[in-house]
């Protein structure tokens, strides 16, 4: 007796779910990674304390290919990939932002940093766009390249007064994911603290020149 039509539809459906659920022995397990940075290990410059502005920290954006938890790499130009069993605990962008509270923070010269989420009536906000978090295996050792634009708008008039570009390349430790996060968390920690201290200047002296 043959098998009917509906029987055969069920027996490759049930031998789908079969695969999708068995572990195949040739795929290693997906290693997870965290951004991080010791922002305790950097140097607070004097600040105003409880005197100093209030600011906002919104929602770092990133350039497109990098709003995902995949961990992006690059062998050549114009072209990116992403390492199949490496990954970020989210995507590199989400990750920054309670850095750059806290980097900003530890700077020491606001009354208060809040994410832009709160109802807290704020002074200045700050702005992180076009981050790119890439490790580049075009040169030897490979690096980890890291970049993002950077906004200081004065809230009451809505009147940028800064806007620069951080960049840094961090030679890698080994040519492999994990090299790559380790130079990722020191490009970080190196680009918090100039941020943090550009960021305290442009509101210092936006009134004597462009920062």
């Amino acid at each position: 007796m043959k098998p009917s039509v509906a029987s055969l539809v069920m027996m490759g459906l049930a031998l789908a779910v079969t695969g999708c659920l068995t572990p195949r022995g040739d795929s290693p397990p997906v290693k997870t990674y965290h951004l991080a940075a010791d922002v305790a290990s950097q140097t607070p410059e004097p600040g105003v304390g409880q005197t100093g502005p209030i600011l906002l920290v919104g929602v770092p954006q990133s350039d497109p290919g990098f709003d995902t938890p995949r961990m992006a790499y690059r062998t050549r130009p114009y072209e990116l990939s992403y390492f199949s069993a490496s990954q970020w605990a989210d995507a590199p962008a989400r990750m920054l932002h309670p850095l750059l509270i806290s980097s900003l923070e530890h700077e020491g010269s606001w009354s208060a940093v809040v994410a832009a989420s709160t109802a807290l009536r704020a002074d200045y906000r700050l702005d992180v766009s076009a981050l790119v978090l890439v490790h580049e295996f075009d040169t030897t050792p490979s690096r980890l390249r890291l970049s993002w634009k950077a906004q200081v708008i004065r809230l009451h008039d809505g009147r940028p007064v800064g806007a620069r570009r951080f960049e840094t390349a961090q030679a890698a430790t080994s040519d492999d994911a994990y090299g790559g996060v380790r130079a990722a968390n020191q490009a970080l920690a190196t680009l918090l603290g100039d941020m943090s201290a550009w960021a305290r200047a442009c509101v210092t002296n936006h009134q004597k020149a462009p920062c």
